[in-house]
C-alpha cells in the first residue's frame, strides 16, 4: 500500500510591492523582497519602472507602460491573492493613477511610500504627478509614509523640528489616508516619527545611528509595515514592529561601492 503524500505547508501571508526596480538592490523592489522574506512573509512584485542605480545616484529609469503594470498586478492579485500591498516608485501621474484604482478595488491593506526622490537627491516623480498622489493614491491608503521632503513636496508644509510634525500629520491626512506615519529622520537629535489617524497618535522614538549607509531606508520600512499587517497586526502594531526592524537594520547598514551603501535587511539573521 503506498504512502499518502504529504500535505504541502500552507503558504506565509502573501504581500504585493508595486514599485520601481533598483539595479543596486539597495532599495526599491529588491529591498521590499528582501524585507518580506526577512518578515517571514511571500514577496510578490509588481516593477513600475527600471533604474540604473548604484551607490552613487540614479543615473537613468524607465518607466513600463500601464497596461503593463496593470498586467501584473492582475496577475498576481486574481490568482494568489494578497494580504497587504505597498507602493513605492511610480514616476508618472498616469502610472500613478492607474496604481491607485488598482488598489481602490483590492480588498487589502494599502501602505503607501510616495516617493518622490532618491537617498542620492534624484527626481523619481514628474512634478506633473503629485496632483494625482494628492488626489487618488493618498485617499487609497491605509497608511501613507512620506518623509519631510515627500510632506513638503506634496503639502507645502516645511518641517525643521519636532515640534511641526503634528501640523505635517494635518496637512498629509487631509488627502485622504487613513493613517499617516510622517518621518522625522531628516531632524536632529533621535529618529522620530509621527503615526496618527488625526485622533490617536503614537510617538515613535529610536536612537539615531552614525552611520551613512543608509540606502533603501523608507523602502525598508513601508515594506515591514505591509509585512507585519499582512501578519494580522493592527496599524500601530505594524509600524512600531517595522520601526523596530528598519531601525537594526541602518544600525548594521554596510559600505558597497564608492557612495551610500544600503541598509542591512538580514541584521537579524547576521546575528543570530
Amino acid at each position: 500500500m503506498s504512502a499518502r503524500p504529504a500535505a504541502a505547508p500552507a503558504a506565509p501571508p502573501r504581500v504585493l510591492t508595486v514599485a520601481g526596480s533598483d539595479s543596486g538592490g539597495g532599495a526599491g523592489i529588491q529591498a521590499d523582497l528582501k524585507t518580506m522574506l526577512a518578515l517571514g512573509t511571500h514577496g510578490m512584485s509588481v516593477v513600475t519602472a527600471v533604474t540604473a542605480q548604484n551607490s552613487l545616484g540614479v543615473q537613468g529609469f524607465w518607466e513600463l507602460p500601464a497596461e503593463a503594470v496593470r498586467a501584473q498586478y492582475r496577475s498576481v492579485v486574481d490568482d494568489i491573492g494578497v494580504g497587504a500591498v505597498k507602493t513605492g516608485m511610480l514616476a508618472s501621474a498616469e502610472l500613478v493613477e492607474t496604481v491607485a484604482e488598482l488598489l481602490a478595488g483590492t480588498d487589502a491593506p494599502a501602505v503607501v511610500d510616495p516617493v518622490g526622490v532618491s537617498k542620492h537627491g534624484d527626481s523619481l516623480l514628474a512634478a506633473s504627478a503629485l496632483d494625482s498622489v494628492r488626489r487618488k493614491l493618498l485617499p487609497a491608503a491605509t497608511v501613507a509614509t512620506p518623509n519631510l521632503d515627500e510632506v513638503a513636496q506634496l503639502t507645502g508644509v516645511e518641517v525643521t523640528s519636532e515640534d511641526g510634525l503634528r501640523r505635517a500629520a494635518a496637512a498629509v491626512l487631509a488627502h485622504g489616508p487613513r493613517w499617516v506615519l510622517i518621518k522625522g529622520g531628516h531632524l536632529e537629535g533621535d529618529a522620530v516619527d509621527l503615526l496618527t489617524d488625526g485622533s490617536e497618535e503614537h510617538v515613535l522614538r529610536a536612537p539615531r545611528h552614525d552611520n551613512r549607509h543608509t540606502h533603501g531606508t523608507g523602502c525598508t520600512l513601508a515594506s515591514a509595515i505591509a509585512a507585519r499587517l499582512a501578519l494580522g497586526d493592527d496599524v500601530p502594531a505594524a509600524v512600531a514592529a517595522a520601526k523596530e526592524y528598519v531601525t537594526g537594520a541602518i544600525a548594521a547598514g554596510f559600505a558597497l561601492g564608492g557612495g551610500i551603501g544600503p541598509v542591512d535587511h538580514a541584521w537579524r539573521f547576521r546575528e543570530a
